[in-house]
């Protein structure tokens, strides 16, 4: 039974003909299984290694160095957030810890209701002049406060329970 759907596999092959090496379109590719399924599962990268001609463990090494591609289901939100030297220096710690009390879970684990997967802190979001800086979404965050990231958790919390529960 296949993971991808025809729409996924479709675009997986617009990638792979796209450039003029099939190992090119695998980051794409990932990111095409990840916004179907909300992870890269096995099964999916074997599929989207089939599609593109490579080894399976050629995606599979691709999936597994980058930390953008989750390899467990995640929330319905995506956080990530700055611990770099300029963050750092505006108040990063305090913004972790308050996201840590806030949401319930350390870095790289998701909310008790399934809402908010909070990826990771990373060395750099490249908002040096918003320190501290947060991503919720791919969407940024800067010049953090607690009570600012209460206000953009709220946000985002707010338009997916009028959806119905959606993933975006």
């Amino acid at each position: 039974m296949s993971v991808l759907s025809a729409a996924t596999r479709a675009e997986v092959e617009r990638h792979r003909d796209r450039y003029p090496q099939a190992r090119s379109a695998v980051l794409p590719s990932l990111w095409a299984l990840q916004n179907q399924i909300g992870h890269v599962s096995p099964e999916g990268m074997r599929e989207v290694s089939e599609i593109l001609g490579l080894a399976p463990s050629e995606v599979e090494a691709v999936a597994s160095f980058y930390a953008m591609y989750l390899d467990r289901p995640g929330g319905r939100h995506h956080v990530l957030v700055c611990v770099n030297v300029s963050c750092g220096l505006r108040g990063a710690d305090d913004i972790v810890a308050h996201l840590e009390r806030r949401l319930g879970c350390p870095s790289g684990g998701t909310s008790a209701d399934g809402e908010f997967t909070w990826e990771h802190t990373v060395e750099c979001l490249g908002a040096c002049g918003g320190a501290p800086a947060m991503q919720v979404d791919h969407h940024f965050h800067e010049n953090l406060t607690p009570e600012r990231v209460d206000a953009v958790l709220e946000a985002v919390r707010a338009p997916s329970a009028r959806a119905g529960g959606d993933r975006s």
